[in-house]
């Protein structure tokens, strides 16, 4: 069964990305069979287990230092699923995935371990930074666009 890894901003993002994430999620386990790895999720099995009581938000403001090694979990958690077990990555970049870090790195981790990427944006291209263009393989306007290419090529 193929794996696919969702990215996109999170920290910036509009609820952290869930809606989109849960939408895809949904439609990619239903009509490809596929199973996904959705960050929205995954973090909280994460915080739920190793730290329940802390406002992840609030300690980058508080406790440097703990969200420092907090932040290497998750970044060793997301490297490790998109080298070693997704077999694809579907980004939406929008004004948050631009603003934060993560999804530059997801998608650099993708192009290294030769992981095709599914960019879905409404962006300009030219207003996208280079970078993340050199990691993409296909690029579509909206979620419809890609739905469609992946029912056709998945």
């Amino acid at each position: 069964m193929k794996r696919v890894y969702l990215s996109g901003g999170m920290e910036y993002a509009d609820g952290e990305g869930i809606n989109w994430r849960k939408e895809m999620q949904d439609w990619i386990q239903t009509k490809l069979s596929h199973s996904v790895f959705n960050p929205n999720v995954e973090s909280d099995l994460f915080f739920e287990s190793k730290y329940p009581r802390v406002d992840f938000r609030e300690i980058k403001k508080t406790d440097i230092k703990l969200y420092q090694e907090i932040v290497r979990h998750l970044v060793d958690i997301d490297c490790k699923e998109i080298a070693d077990l997704s077999d694809y990555v579907i980004c939406y970049w929008d004004e948050g995935a631009a603003k934060g870090a993560g999804t530059k790195g997801e998608l650099t981790m993708a192009r290294y371990f030769n992981k095709p990427v599914y960019l879905v944006t409404s962006f300009n291209l030219h207003d996208i930074p280079g970078w993340v263009l050199g990691c993409t393989t296909e690029i579509f306007p909206d979620f419809d666009s890609l739905k469609l290419y992946l029912s056709k090529n998945q």
